[in-house]
């Protein structure tokens, strides 16, 4: 996927995904712990976890954290307590990005910085706290549990670059998958895919940041 041509002065606002942009995330270690706590094994697990309806429904607020849960239980086909689920759930999170943490103040001396999600309250209510430092660089973040909208839907888009008050044109815009890389451009912004925290370096430093 071709990257966006940028030049100093070609952006004022940066918007950034969190899940492998940002924060660094490992599936496997919910796998892990939910075979661990059910006595099964890693690959008779994995192989039943889907993203599927329910967990969209989750990340834009249409179902909640106990009907999520029921939902997980009977497509992973084990007999966890919620509690069981949701350390699996959050064990997904494994640190910052490489180079993250001296990024992001080094952008944000520059211009403002704004975070856009699809998550769901319990991860949200873990990385607020486990990364407050990080996500304090941020002067907004939109979470598509919260808007009820999630990219790669254009409205997902659309409420976002009106809540930043730029026009899409000026935001340049992060994010790990090639699906939202594309809705966002076909939006508007300029976008970065990026693979490694290289690809936000490159970017920043094309901007003169």
């Amino acid at each position: 996927m071709t990257p966006p041509r940028l030049s100093p002065g070609d952006a004022d606002a940066l918007l950034f995904d969190l899940g492998r942009v940002v924060l660094d995330i490992d599936f496997s270690r919910a796998i892990a712990c939910w075979a661990g706590h059910a006595g099964l094994e890693h690959s008779d697990v994995a192989t039943r976890f889907v993203i599927d309806e329910a967990y969209h429904h989750h990340e834009v607020g249409k179902i909640s954290d106990p009907d999520f849960f029921d939902s997980l239980r009977r497509s992973l086909g084990v007999a966890l307590t919620d509690a069981q689920l949701l350390e699996g759930w959050n064990a997904i999170f494994t640190g910052e990005m490489p180079d993250v943490a001296d990024l992001l103040p080094r952008a944000a001396r520059r211009m403002p910085l704004y975070a856009f999600s699809n998550t769901n309250p319990p991860h949200v209510a873990h990385f607020s706290v486990e990364y407050a430092d990080l996500l304090g660089h941020f002067r907004e973040v939109y979470l598509s549990s919260t808007i009820g909208l999630r990219k790669p839907d254009p409205a997902a888009y659309d409420h976002v670059v009106k809540a930043i008050g730029v026009p899409a044109s000026r935001i340049v815009f992060f994010d790990d998958l090639a699906e939202n890389i594309e809705a966002a451009r076909a939006f508007g912004l300029k976008a970065v895919h990026v693979r490694s925290s290289n690809d936000i370096a490159d970017a920043l430093s094309a901007l003169g940041i």
